[in-house]
């Protein structure tokens, strides 16, 4: 493989994975433009990430042994079809129940791409790289949250709301070409993988016995439901209790998806010295850190915007070290099934995402507590997990007992 190759391959990957990312931003700004044309309050419409969450979270479980059996590149295109029809009908919601409807049926066609390109990178490269290749990732995920509430607020204070989800279904559109143009197929069907429910169930529970994939996976997960918990938080945060705009919601939300950035490309040049282990772990201690001093801010009412804003910074910036640390080792003891595990990484990190996001909507109060402290939760969870499961013996599981 080339360096251009190479480098395609990564930039494609990194592009399916930031369409569910780019869909959950990108609507941000219009959340009190939509609950204003569809009659309802900004913790329904919140209701419309949790159900999208959960759509990407259960979809993926269905798409990793499909994946295996049928290779990447057909339940792409499969996937992504699903997606710009569900962007379609999120543009025309009469109600906020449809929206919340779609936004689920769009997450069943998103989720296919989180689960392959993580797949692909298993396929294609040796697995001392993957955790540099997902810092990649970091960095192609984290133009998400800079570049997608910027836009979205310019499309929702000068087109309307329901033009982001026509944008959407031109981004995935354009997707799916070029991964039928570009993206080479990197495993050959194998119908040996079954697909019927009672095998995929317990090739399921043989991943989650690996030891090392549920240390890190969880905490993956944790952690991402830290991050989510942020996102779907921030409109009421910051445009009804600090009084920003759209626009400069979209531009304050840019500013902070810079730690994202900053910390996954730091992480890069630590793996040239340290094991993705130690950066995960040290990382996971800075998000407890960052995630106490928001709650304290919050439960004493210490809470100015140039302080909030300093803290989410650093908090992002120790979830872009965490991340791709603890995905790459949670799939890393996998090679034939990668999707299957890839697929349960996925549900689990979506599945804390949903509950974090729902919990952030449902505790709502007026105030910035609900979301402070559910990021709090979640950084305290990662730790205690790592510091548990994560101190014993790993034992693997050899991938021939998943069969």
């Amino acid at each position: 493989m080339t360096r251009q190759q190479r480098n395609r391959i990564i930039l494609i990957l990194g592009a399916l994975s930031a369409l569910g990312p780019f869909t959950i931003d990108m609507y941000l700004p219009g959340f009190s433009a939509i609950a204003a044309d569809l009659h309802t309050s900004l913790s329904t419409v919140g209701y419309s990430l949790t159900s999208y969450f959960i759509g990407i979270s259960v979809g993926q479980l269905v798409y990793g042994p499909v994946t295996d059996r049928y290779g990447r590149k057909g339940p792409l295109i499969i996937g992504l079809t699903i997606y710009s029809a569900a962007a379609v009908a999120c543009a025309l919601s009469p109600t906020v129940q449809w929206l919340i409807g779609a936004r689920l049926v769009a997450a069943l066609g998103a989720c296919v791409g989180i689960v392959a390109s993580r797949a692909v990178v298993r396929d294609l490269f040796p697995v001392r790289e993957i955790a540099g290749i997902f810092s990649t990732y970091m960095l192609i995920i984290a133009v998400s949250p800079m570049l997608a509430p910027t836009v979205g607020g310019y499309v929702t204070a000068n087109l309307g709301w329901r033009v982001i989800f026509y944008i959407l279904t031109g981004i995935a559109v354009a997707i799916a070409i070029v991964v039928i143009a570009w993206l080479p197929e990197s495993k050959a069907p194998d119908h040996g993988v079954s697909l019927r429910p009672a095998s995929i169930i317990k090739r399921y529970i043989r991943v989650a016995a690996n030891r090392q994939f549920l240390t890190f996976s969880i905490a993956a997960g944790m952690s991402f439901g830290g991050l989510l918990a942020y996102v779907s938080g921030a409109p009421f945060l910051l445009m009804h209790l600090f009084g920003l705009s759209q626009t400069q919601f979209g531009w304050g939300f840019a500013v902070n998806a810079l730690g994202l950035i900053a910390g996954s490309q730091v992480n890069r040049v630590l793996l040239r010295r340290y094991t993705a282990r130690r950066i995960a772990v040290t990382a996971v201690v800075a998000q407890l850190l960052f995630g106490s001093l928001l709650v304290a801010g919050a439960l004493f009412h210490v809470t100015p915007l140039a302080g909030v804003f300093s803290v989410l910074f650093c908090f992002l910036f120790a979830t872009g070290l965490v991340n791709p640390n603890t995905a790459a080792l949670a799939i890393e003891p996998f090679e034939t099934h990668a999707g299957s595990a890839s697929a349960l990484l996925g549900c689990l990190q979506m599945g804390f995402a949903a509950v974090a996001s729902g919990l952030v909507s449902l505790l709502a109060n007026g105030t910035a507590i609900p979301m402070m402290v559910v990021i709090w939760g979640c950084s305290v969870a990662s730790y205690v997990v790592l510091r548990t499961i994560g101190r014993r013996q790993l034992a693997p599981v050899p991938e021939a007992s998943l069969e």
